[in-house]
């Protein structure tokens, strides 16, 4: 009886350390780390060697699986967050780049005349129909000064000379208030850009 309480008392405090070590390794708020060392601490050492319970190292090469296994998701997770986020950048630079060739059409046409599929800029248009209507009226004068019976013809003429001007003016008007109003539409586009740059 005497070897069986002897044998009790030397096992007892073994299988506590067998299971507080267990508990200890088992403890999810540990690092990987820290469980070796309680892997290691809490072990029987022999002469210059570390003796672990081969349940105790296969619950340490469970939890180092599972930690490699959580941290392999985790990592696909951000690479795939990574690959979402390049591919939005991209779809934003396209309609960048798109959103950028429209402007600079829509300024192109608002700075420039097309007369018989010529481009002009719209000052050396005026500066064009300027001379065209003062070549006019020279002429108007000078036929009223020298033919006097073909007045009815010349009123007719400044009717249509006044008649250009006025359409003129109407068309520069227009196109003065069409690039205000794609002025503002280009500003608020950029007011979109930073507000997506910002966020």
């Amino acid at each position: 009886m005497k070897k069986l309480i002897c044998l009790i008392i030397l096992i007892l405090p073994q299988v506590t350390f067998a299971q507080l070590a267990a508990k200890a390794l088992e403890d999810d708020k540990l690092e990987l780390k820290d469980r070796y060392q309680v892997m290691k601490t809490n072990s029987q050492t022999y002469e210059d060697y570390k003796v672990i319970k081969e349940f105790i190292l296969d619950g340490f090469w469970k939890i180092a699986v599972d930690t490699i296994n959580r941290k392999e998701a985790q990592l696909a997770a951000v690479r795939q967050k990574v690959t979402d986020l390049q591919a939005e950048l991209a779809t934003s630079h396209q309609q960048l780049a798109e959103q950028k060739a429209s402007v600079e059409g829509i300024t192109f046409d608002s700075e420039h005349i097309s007369v018989l599929g010529v481009h002009f800029g719209k000052g050396m248009f005026l500066l064009i129909t300027l001379i065209v209507v003062a070549a006019l009226l020279t002429i108007i004068v000078g036929v009223t000064a020298r033919l006097k019976m073909l007045q009815a013809s010349v009123k007719d003429k400044a009717q249509v000379a006044d008649s250009l001007t006025h359409e003129f003016e109407e068309y520069k008007r227009k196109a003065l208030e069409r690039q205000t109003k794609l002025s503002r539409e280009l500003q608020n586009e950029r007011n979109k850009l930073v507000e997506l740059g910002r966020g």
